[in-house]
């Protein structure tokens, strides 16, 4: 009796990772993608966005040890 129950257990498992997988699929099919001349678009912007706030926390960590060589001096 413990067999049957171990193996229905394992088809219902069975059954809701098959299930989980399906939905998955299911959802990339309603995903809107980018297309390429998009996804370039955005990819030269957040490069940009990156180096500009790369350059201005730079900058900033200039300022304050400038200031604090100022004071501390």
């Amino acid at each position: 009796m413990a067999r049957g129950n171990k193996a229905s257990k394992t088809a219902k498992t069975k059954g809701k990772i098959t299930k989980f997988f399906k939905e998955i699929i299911n959802e990339l099919k309603k995903v809107t993608w980018l297309t390429k001349p998009q996804l370039v678009n955005n990819t030269i912007v957040v490069l940009i966005m990156c180096l500009f706030v790369g350059v201005m926390i730079w900058l900033m960590d200039l300022g304050f040890s400038q200031m604090s060589q100022l004071i501390y001096k």
